[in-house]
């Protein structure tokens, strides 16, 4: 009918009686191409797209499992590929799929998880030029190696911390962190892990109450009773708290005993107070300290991950394992001082005293301090004055970096001197400026990566 509508119209009858070509047969002829190949565009470009939406789903499935395919069967690490890149996909118009993941052990430590996809979509169009499919081949490579890791993190545990929510969440990203680094452990003593909660003081603990790096002078003149004095030139006020005042009234001063300290250390003497000197003099030496300000939460020294730390503590509320216990000890006092913390990180990754636990350096060993404060300094064992406290905290930042051993983290999260901070990380991009503390968990889980060495290789 429309060939007729077509034959009627007196420009198309003399197109069609014309005699000088078989123009119409060759016009007919040649549209069928045409269309065929503008048909064959629309069905590769979906094509494309598909293999677009499955190249971001097998990427992420690889990522995903790497933390967990060391230590399962060829089976297993299909099978829970598949559950991953499903989930992922979630497009019910997507076609069968097939993934074939090939994990290998490239050396000690080092890893890789490949995982091939192939696919193929039904062709519409293309179909007039006899193509019924499109094959459609992906592929995601992730490779991730851990060397020995001695990582230890000083958080602040100030009072400011117990506002915006920035405690839990950094408890949250913390022990996020120690899961992921637990999964990437290979085997016992590979990464060890210490915590420093720091205020203006560090708690060490009652554990090193004996130790001879310790110079118990100044606690024991400010820590005892004042038992015999003249109270006529006391003039009826309560008795000297101090030894140098009981002693100025003529009175007998008795230290309290050691047992009653609370375990809080302050900065060393200047120039110590930023270097990592054994203590062996009594300016080398570190003074216990009583404050008001001194963090709830002990330090906890370099330990084995494997046997501190339980996945299940993720989410526990109350968590079994060592690490998991300190983490969620951590209660929020007192003021800032950045130095102490940096410090005592750096105290901690050495192998003299006052802590012993780190290993020896070596070439497949990273040492690592995340340093992560909410605040500007506000008061030291020195001064309250928060530039001369900032010039502490240069110095003891530029003292480890000086070593060429240590690499350093530090993270901000709202307050604080962006610019002191900065400049303290080991490189611009270990620097990380958190505006909402639900932004803790996303960096927390950045740093694991990096340590892990985990990334998409190809």
């Amino acid at each position: 009918m429309l060939f007729g509508w077509f034959a009627k119209a007196k420009p198309f009858a003399r197109f069609i009686r014309s005699e000088r070509g078989n123009v119409l047969p060759l016009f007919a002829l040649a549209i069928i191409p045409v269309f065929g190949l503008v048909g064959v565009a629309v069905d590769y470009s979906r094509a494309g797209t598909m293999r677009s939406e499955i190249q971001a789903a097998l990427d992420a499935t690889a990522l995903m499992m790497s933390k967990e395919s060391k230590g399962l069967t060829p089976d297993q690490i299909a099978t829970k590929a598949n559950t991953y890149f499903t989930a992922i996909l979630n497009r019910p118009d997507a076609p069968t799929i097939t993934l074939t993941p090939t994990f290998t052990t490239v050396q000690a430590g080092s890893y890789t998880l490949k995982i091939d996809a192939s696919a193929s979509i039904d062709t519409t169009f293309a179909r007039i030029l006899g193509q019924d499919k499109i094959a459609i081949g992906s592929s995601s490579e992730v490779s991730w190696g851990v060397k020995r890791l001695d990582l230890v993190m000083a958080l602040d545990n100030t009072g400011s911390m117990s506002s915006n929510n920035k405690m839990t969440e950094l408890k949250k990203a913390a022990k996020s962190l120690l899961d992921t680094l637990f999964k990437a452990a290979g085997k016992k003593d590979d990464i060890k892990v210490a915590v420093v909660p720091f205020t203006t003081d560090v708690n060490i603990g009652m554990s090193y109450v004996n130790a001879t790096w310790l110079d118990w002078s100044d606690w024991d003149s400010k820590n005892g009773s004042c038992d015999k004095y003249k109270k006529n030139l006391w003039q009826g006020r309560s008795p000297p708290s101090d030894k140098s005042t009981c002693e100025d009234y003529s009175g007998t001063w008795t230290s309290s005993s050691h047992s009653n300290w609370s375990g809080c250390v302050w900065d060393r003497q200047q120039d110590y107070d930023t270097d990592d000197t054994t203590p062996s003099s009594t300016a080398t030496k570190f003074q216990p300290h009583e404050t008001s300000y001194c963090p709830p939460a002990t330090l906890m020294p370099l330990s084995d991950i494997t046997t501190n730390w339980v996945s299940s503590d993720l989410t526990a509320s109350n968590p079994t394992s060592a690490l998991g216990k300190k983490i969620n000890s951590m209660t929020p006092n007192g003021n800032t001082n950045v130095t102490i913390g940096a410090a005592w990180g750096w105290h901690a990754l050495t192998s003299s005293d006052p802590l012993t636990e780190a290993s020896a350096p070596a070439a497949d060993l990273d040492k690592v301090l995340i340093l992560l404060t909410d605040g500007d300094n506000t008061q030291n064992r020195f001064s309250s004055n928060q530039s001369s406290i900032d010039a502490r905290t240069k110095k003891v930042c530029d003292n480890i970096k000086a070593t060429n051993v240590i690499k350093i983290y530090t993270v901000r999260v709202i307050d604080g001197n962006a610019s002191l901070l900065q400049n303290c990380a080991s490189r611009m991009d270990m620097y990380y400026d958190v505006q909402n503390s639900s932004q803790l968990n996303t960096v927390f889980t950045t740093i694991a990566q990096n340590l892990a060495n985990l990334r998409i290789s190809k």
